[in-house]
This record gives structure tokens, sequence and C-alpha cells, in this order.
């Protein structure tokens, strides 16, 4: 579970608001959606949980404790982080590449090397074809499941997403949120997903936070937002999207 009370961001000595006054509970096995353009406070949002950003005020907690009381480096070993431009070490095969954290953490070259091929097998990687590649040598979507096996590595019980499949083409991205729903089945993760686009919020989302300027408008479930949005910022946001579908569905240009 992880719970924001009151959290607050704030730069350039307390004028510039980056997220105010943000409370939220996460539930186990849930994944939330934090939806908004860019500058709304999401991606911060989601770097104050594992302290990469450290709030100006309010309270973190993960499982229940303060994550301020946390060793720094322990907390962001134990949730699996997954970034929107990859971050694999070009210089490391994807097998160095993906059991990076559990080097950092001391496990032994052998059980390492069957963690990796379990990983790299549940991402439709074939270690046998794909282990001593390098970054270069595989596609962006390859890069990104990598990226993912990665954060997966040490079996976090929670993980971070930060806009992951943004930078992909259209059809690598859905078969990506297929893969990523397929194991949130198999795992039963935790999971906390910033996108701006409110199709992939919604396919993934079992419930959306919709951010803007640094607030959340609505939090629920995605029908509860597409039918009852509580805001006028949610309503114009999906009545747009809505009209962009009806649109696309039609014929005429999105």
């Amino acid at each position: 579970m992880i719970e924001l009370e009151h959290v607050t961001k704030t730069f350039n000595d307390g004028e510039t608001y980056a997220v105010r006054d943000v409370s939220l509970h996460i539930a186990e096995d849930e994944t939330l959606v934090l939806l908004g353009g860019s500058g709304c406070g999401k991606t911060t949002t989601l770097k104050m949980i594992n302290r990469l950003i450290e709030p100006t005020s309010g309270t973190i907690r993960v499982d229940d404790c303060d994550i301020t009381q946390q060793d720094v480096l322990a907390l962001r070993r134990s949730i699996g982080y997954v970034f929107q431009d990859i971050g694999l070490f070009p210089h490391l095969t994807i097998r160095e590449n993906t059991g990076m954290v559990l080097r950092l953490s001391g496990w032994a070259p052998d059980r390492r090397a069957t963690r990796v091929d379990e990983l790299l097998e549940l991402m439709g990687l074939p270690p046998a074809e794909y282990a001593d590649r390098y970054p270069r040598q595989l596609s962006g979507g390859q890069q990104q499941r990598v990226g993912i096996a990665r954060a997966l590595a040490a079996d976090p019980r929670y993980l971070l997403m930060d806009e992951p499949f943004g930078a992909l083409d259209a059809v690598t991205r859905e078969q990506l949120q297929t893969e990523l729903l397929r194991i949130k089945r198999e795992l039963n993760k935790t999971i906390v997903f910033v996108t701006h686009d409110l199709f992939e919020a919604v396919r993934l989302g079992d419930r959306i936070a919709v951010m803007n300027e640094g607030c959340i408008e609505q939090i629920d479930e995605p029908e509860t937002i597409i039918a009852s949005p509580e805001t006028e910022f949610v309503a114009e946001l999906f009545g747009h999207a809505t009209q962009q579908a009806e649109r696309f569905l039609a014929g005429g240009a999105a």
C-alpha cells in the first residue's frame, strides 16, 4: 500500500508549485494511472514516491512506513522503476542490464543468471537469442521490454512507470500495453503509471487520477470518470477525446 497525505512540492524557494496538497491511497495489486498534460505534476508525484524528488511538505508512506525514515538506496531498490527513455547502459549486454539491480544487491552470479533468464522469458525475449546482445541491437519495443524486466528483477511489490511507452510507435505501444496487462495478472503488482494519453489510461488503470496544475481534479474508476466528470477540466478532457475517437471511427480527421 502506498499513501500520500497532503503532499506538496515547490521550487524556486516556494514560489513555484509543482504539486499542491495531493492525497492518494493506492491499494495492493491496483494500477493507479496519473493522467495529465505536460507540467501538471504527475511525474513529480511519481518521483516523490521513491525519493528521486523530495517532497516539500506532507507525508508519503510505503507499507505504513514513512519513506523519509527509510534508507533512500534501499527504498529505491525495493521499488521497480521504468523510465520513458528506458535508460539501458549501452556498453552492457541485455543480461547485464537486466541483472544490474541484482548485482548491486549482492545476488550470487548463478542465482542472478537464473533470475535474468526467467525475466527475459517473461518478456518474450528468449535468453539464448537476446541475453548477449547489446541495446543498440534491439528495437525500441524490445529495449523497453528489457527496461521492464530490469524493474521486475528483485521481484518488487511496487512498480513505478513514467510514461514508459510514450516514445514508441502506436503498434508497439499497444503491444506493450497488452504485455503489461498480462504481467499484472501473472505477478499481482501494485503499479503507479504516468501517462498523458487518455486512451492508455482508460485501458490500463483500475483507477485514474486526473491531474491539472499540480492538483488532482478527480480520482475514480475510468467508467465513473467518463460517465460523471466532477470538474469542467475533466469534462473537457474526456469530451475532447471522445470527439476525436468518434471522428476517427467515422473516417474523418482526428
